[in-house]
């Protein structure tokens, strides 16, 4: 008896079709190609100036191309309301840590997300609601800052919490700008630790990470995006992409990648 092996194809969630931004005279992106599927766990990196928050911006809904097509959940920016795709996609950076009121409650930084807002008000907010944010906040390990004020909070305490929040309306992307930036090293291995056992759930939604520095790739990667002048070097397999050989090349200096298990390492050669 002969048996078909019939594998399904997984749905494309990000599409960048010579995407180009430009700002003034000067190309700052592009053009790139890019495409990501449902399941995929993605990191960005690059030295400064490479062109990765420009991509991110795109990949949040946050800014338009200048040239070219960006397509996030089946939606082409320029022929979709953002307002109503942004929910879609939970976005992590420093520059939104900026827009959170300092002397709201923690546990109301999450829960606000629901709504799309920043400082409780009016809304209502349901049981299902509140046992999320408490769910995520305890994923995180900052549950016991629930009634603490976020300007109270160290850098680390708020990124954890801003992850919550990115969270809280179940997005199907989910895009972090440097979650370990500024972390000492406890921090950052606790915060790699639990955002690996996270992404582990088939739930999870598909993540974009961005990052610096090749020991913040959290365990579970699946594959990796190397930019360099605003322009994709090598993408694929992470363990294809992030080698001596490619990074050294767009970092311009002689690194030694090694990996041990689902990590990765560089030192200068």
């Amino acid at each position: 008896m002969q048996y078909l092996l019939i594998q399904m194809e997984r749905r494309t969630v990000i599409s960048l079709t010579d995407a180009s931004v430009r700002r003034g005279d000067r190309v700052i992106l592009g053009p790139v190609n890019f495409s990501v599927s449902e399941g995929e766990r993605w990191v960005i990196l690059g030295p400064n100036g490479a062109g990765k928050s420009t991509m991110l911006t795109l990949l949040a809904a946050m800014s338009f191309p200048t040239h070219g097509s960006v397509e996030i959940l089946g939606q082409l920016m320029g022929k979709v309301d953002v307002f109503e795709l942004r929910p879609r996609v939970g976005f992590c950076s420093s520059v939104l840590m900026e827009d959170i009121p300092g002397d709201e409650l923690v546990r109301d930084v999450v829960l606000t997300a629901a709504y799309a807002v920043f400082g409780r008000w009016n809304e209502n907010y349901d049981l299902w609601d509140e046992s999320r944010a408490i769910s995520l906040l305890t994923t995180f390990g900052v549950r016991q800052l629930g009634d603490r004020k976020f300007g109270t909070l160290s850098e680390g305490e708020k990124k954890r919490v801003q992850i919550c929040r990115a969270l809280m309306a179940d997005p199907e992307i989910l895009l972090l700008d440097e979650p370990a930036a500024g972390l000492d090293l406890g921090g950052r291995e606790d915060l790699l630790s639990r955002f690996a056992h996270f992404s582990r759930d088939d739930r999870a939604p598909v993540t974009i990470l961005v990052t610096h520095h090749i020991e913040e790739i959290p365990a579970g990667t699946t594959h990796a995006l190397l930019m360099k002048d605003g322009l994709v070097a090598v993408s694929g397999p992470v363990a294809q992409v992030i080698t001596t050989e490619y990074v050294s090349e767009v970092f311009g200096l002689a690194i030694s990648v090694t990996q041990e298990g689902d990590r990765f390492f560089a030192r200068a050669l």
